[in-house]
């Protein structure tokens, strides 16, 4: 059975020299704009997870504990259980159901190997609540997922 395993040291976006690079961070979509010192803050709250190919990061119907990003591998996506998507490096997954307190929307399993930074509950409202720019963007994050969703239930 695929797994995902926590890895427990200080996020880090992953080269060689092991140290966080907020400059590949500040570059992802829902963290553009962000100034140094909020970069820092969300790398410090967030911790690396790998996932094998068949991880369930994220399972429809079940209430979430951990939103993570995608530093590289791809990931599909399912809303039931059908084909909706795949995902990649720089995606934000699993946050609605934090936001939201609700059980997740979509089901989304590991294609490849993967590497990512998770965000547990009480970090995700931390960043959410300290960091203007961060609830900004998920937020509006949020709003173009939900129209994207109503959209496919209307189709």
């Amino acid at each position: 059975m695929a797994q995902l395993v926590l890895v427990n040291y200080r996020v880090q976006v992953f080269g060689n020299s092991g140290n966080l690079d907020l400059d590949w961070l500040s570059k992802v979509g829902v963290f553009k704009g962000f100034s140094r010192d909020e970069l820092e803050q969300v790398a410090e709250l967030g911790q690396r997870v790998d996932a094998e190919p068949g991880a369930v990061l994220t399972d429809q119907g079940r209430f979430g504990d951990t939103a993570y990003l995608i530093i590289e591998g791809e990931a599909n996506v399912y809303m039931n259980g059908e084909y909706v998507t795949n995902v990649a490096a720089e995606t934000l997954v699993g946050e609605m159901a934090l936001v939201e307190h609700r059980p997740r929307n979509a089901t989304v399993v590991a294609e490849t190997d993967m590497v990512l930074v998770g965000f547990g509950i009480s970090e995700f409202g931390e960043l959410l609540e300290k960091n203007p720019s961060a609830r900004e963007a998920v937020m509006g994050l949020l709003g173009r997922r939900v129209q994207e969703n109503d959209a496919r239930r209307n189709e």
